[in-house]
């Protein structure tokens, strides 16, 4: 049907209700500081459907947003909610891995704040087709970049067993990781695992009572399937020491983690930055042995329990930040 002609009342809920900006009013406190000054620019690298950058845009006049997404579908629906920004708000079909490609392709040299808000977003979750959800029946795709080549269903399919065993033993933290992968291979022998469902039946058959019992168990197996099939960590891996370098001298940078793997990801990355690499024994440190970075929380910081009452999906989230105090010479 024409666009011109047919308004998508998904799309308008998405943008308008559905996204519940997780720790916003942390994430503005945190990065206020480095956003204050005229052309500040922030680097949103999770664009998704823009409820964090729209607040930004709106409570700083001076600032230009970097919106960054591999999802062409959210910087669709991001775009027309940040129209009214004009020109401050420029969107990069990228993963966030590629942040210093996409800020030289704008002229920006460097970023004053950025913004990280890793895992699915509300509208993956949401939209039953994208198969990111187990309690709902949909092809097996789960590709946050639909153009991209790689699908769950394939990976089903194609991967050994002693592949699919490791992608839930170590992006799952499966216990039962072995099982699983065991019966899958056993399945698609007769059966192609092409939905969702078909793959939440065998996992909960595989699975024994008293660990059913437990919470869903095909919620591992989907979360490793995930990230396998979007190279997520790799792509954290990567992202967060060039954000780092991207960020100006004195600028912040917030990432909301919603699992143990992402968090521990950017902890240590963090960590790494914020110690004086000055070699034991060294009397002295010297000036480029000082730490890139100062952090600004203890650890990892939790939402409050008003939000994760008003807001559930900001119940797992572990927010960590830092400053930038030093630039390399």
């Amino acid at each position: 049907m024409n666009d011109e002609m047919h308004t998508d009342p998904i799309a308008e809920t998405e943008t308008n209700k559905i996204h519940v900006p997780v720790m916003l009013e942390r994430s503005i406190e945190l990065l206020a500081p480095a956003l204050s000054q005229p052309g500040a620019i922030l680097v949103d690298a999770t664009l998704g459907l823009g409820g964090h950058a729209e607040n930004f845009l709106s409570r700083f006049p001076g600032l230009t947003l970097v919106g960054l997404d591999r999802d062409p579908e959210a910087l669709k629906l991001a775009g027309a909610r940040l129209a009214p920004f004009g020109e401050r708000a420029q969107l990069v079909h990228c993963v966030y891995d590629e942040i210093q490609d996409a800020l030289r392709s704008l002229g920006h040299a460097e970023a004053h704040g950025i913004l990280f808000d890793l895992g699915v977003s509300s509208m993956q979750l949401d939209r039953a087709e994208r198969g990111f959800a187990y309690s709902k029946d949909a092809p097996l795709d789960m590709r946050m970049d639909g153009t991209a080549d790689v699908t769950a269903e394939q990976i089903l399919a194609d991967y050994s067993e002693g592949e699919l065993r490791r992608i839930f033993w170590e992006y799952g933290e499966e216990r039962l990781a072995s099982r699983y992968a065991k019966r899958i291979v056993e399945r698609r022998a007769d059966t192609r695992l092409v939905r969702s469902a078909q793959l939440v039946d065998l996992i909960q058959r595989a699975t024994p009572a008293a660990l059913a019992r437990q919470g869903h168990p095909a919620k591992r197996v989907f979360q490793a399937l995930r990230i396998e099939v979007n190279q997520e960590l790799v792509a954290l891996e990567n992202a967060i020491p060039r954000a780092i370098e991207s960020l100006a001298l004195h600028g912040r940078m917030v990432v909301l983690s919603y699992q143990s793997l992402e968090d521990r990801i950017v902890k240590r990355a963090f960590a790494a930055a914020s110690t004086s690499s000055t070699p034991q024994g060294l009397p002295v440190e010297l000036p480029e042995h000082q730490p890139q970075l100062k952090l600004l929380v203890r650890g990892a910081e939790l939402a409050t329990d008003d939000e994760k009452a008003a807001n559930p999906r900001s119940t797992p989230v572990r927010l960590r930040a830092a400053e930038r105090v030093r630039v390399a010479s």
